[in-house]
């Protein structure tokens, strides 16, 4: 008999029960996100007590465990602006999670032995001063390499905000990546921090990819037909290159890679996170339609909710947040998985990919170097549309044996990538961190009201001054 969460109880049990405090941003659609979930349901199938603390979780744009029951979702903070005027996005996050970490310290603190903090760090020093419970910091990124500095302004904007990254993350009793080329960029990019983080891969929950494709949700019905799917998941950002999917599916027929009847029996599928709240979502959909329109593709955007179904001569279909029914049916029909994203910190789609026996195409960097085995679950190539089409051509075309790499993957993640090996970790990472000596605060409230407040006021400051020229 399987627990809630997926996990047999004969497997490992914990050998204490902990709580645990999860505090996230936002808890949408989204690697950072699945991430959590699925460290929180692999710790409740252990006998644990997590929480899910968050500023904002809203109900028809989430992962199914945070809706049905599966964990405890407690959301402070929603009713706070996410921006100012359209700008200040990063300023207005660390309030909304100075706001979540009071809340924690003034009504909840108590009733945890460990809290994990991700994405942000800003309240790491409140967590740390006013607080007796261990914080582990799990670092998807650096923050400050993933913003542009496209002007002046915004790079004096960034002095302050960077170095109160650099400080803050410092103060966490255990720091944690998620993979060795984030290790690397993070040492890089903190190097007043002398902590060694700990790598711990995102993994996948194998039941909750198990299922079987339920043909007669409404939902999945919108997408059946008889093409040859090539899938693309990621969010609508433009960090995520997804018209390299797009201009190497275009170069296929351009190219004379294949001819126009072949074509015709391709489908390229561009899902993932999409939240109209998000200005760059909006936008980049505009983007990438246009994009494929121009290269003379017969387009189609499915929003969620909708009842139309595509065109049966709609070669490129625009899927915005696709739910768990609709995402089992692309994985298990699916010829092909395009992951766009160069120098991604870890990715945990070609994962997802791979555990479903689908061939992946990724960059030759970044995170896939470490889950992608090259010729054997994929191709890691490098980032060029003419790259990528002769990839999709030999994948198609039999110059590779893609059942063996579909079978080769998914051997791969049952070994490395699963739930029941990532928990494992995590629960040692929880342990050694309970046992381990209080990280002692370096800074008393004078040098917090220099390095934090004084800073935030410059920004604000010089910021809001930008919309009066």
């Amino acid at each position: 008999m399987a627990t809630r969460a997926g996990i047999s109880p004969t497997e490992k049990q914990a050998t204490r029960c902990l709580r645990i405090a999860f505090l996230h941003p936002d808890l949408g659609i989204g690697g950072a996100e699945r991430l959590v979930v699925d460290a929180a349901v692999g710790l409740a199938g252990r006998g644990h007590q997590p929480i899910m603390y968050t500023s904002h979780h809203d109900p028809l744009h989430c992962f199914e465990e945070t809706r049905d029951g599966t964990l405890q979702i407690c959301v402070r903070g929603n009713r706070l602006p996410r921006s100012l005027w359209g700008r200040m996005y990063i300023v207005c996050a660390i309030l909304r999670q100075w706001y979540l970490a009071l809340f924690l310290l003034f009504w909840d603190q108590q009733k945890y032995d460990v809290m994990m903090v991700d994405q942000l760090s800003a309240c790491l020093p409140l967590l740390n001063w006013f607080g007796s419970t261990r914080v582990v910091f799990y670092c998807h990124f650096p923050d400050k390499l993933l913003t542009a500095r496209d002007s002046k302004l915004k790079q004096l904007y960034r002095i302050p905000l960077d170095a109160l990254e650099e400080w803050t993350t410092g103060m966490a009793d255990t720091i944690v990546v998620n993979s060795g080329f984030t290790a690397g960029v993070f040492r890089r990019s903190f190097p007043s921090i002398t902590t060694t983080p700990r790598i711990l891969y995102p993994p996948i929950n194998l039941a909750s990819y198990n299922r079987i494709v339920d043909y007669s949700d409404p939902s999945v019905q919108l997408l059946q037909s008889s093409h040859k799917i090539l899938l693309s998941i990621n969010r609508f950002e433009r960090k995520k290159d997804v018209e390299l999917a797009l201009h190497a599916f275009a170069a296929l027929t351009k190219d004379d890679l294949v001819n126009a009847s072949t074509f015709a029996t391709y489908r390229l599928i561009v899902s993932g996170g999409y939240d109209a709240r998000v200005i760059e979502n909006v936008d980049y959909l505009k983007t990438l339609e246009s994009l494929a329109t121009g290269y003379g593709l017969k387009t189609f955007t499915l929003q969620s909710g909708a009842t139309e179904k595509p065109p049966q001569d709609a070669q490129v279909v625009f899927l915005c947040s696709f739910n768990d029914a609709q995402r089992t049916y692309l994985l298990a029909n699916a010829s092909l998985l395009l992951y766009t994203p160069s120098n991604e910190h870890f990715g945990i789609t070609p994962v997802e990919a791979m555990y479903g026996s689908v061939p992946v195409i990724a960059c030759n960097n970044g995170g896939p170097l470490e889950s992608v085995q090259h010729t054997v679950t994929g191709l890691l190539l490098p980032p060029t549309p003419s790259a990528w089409a002769k990839g999709i051509h030999d994948l198609m075309t039999g110059v590779y044996d893609t059942t063996a790499m579909g079978k080769a993957g998914r051997q791969h993640v049952e070994e490395k990538f699963s739930l029941a090996a990532f928990t494992d970790q995590l629960e040692d990472i929880l342990e050694q961190v309970i046992q381990k000596q209080k990280t002692a605060s370096k800074c008393n409230v004078i040098y917090y009201g220099w390095s934090v407040v004084i800073p935030l006021f410059i920004v604000s400051i010089c910021y809001l001054a930008l919309f009066r020229n």
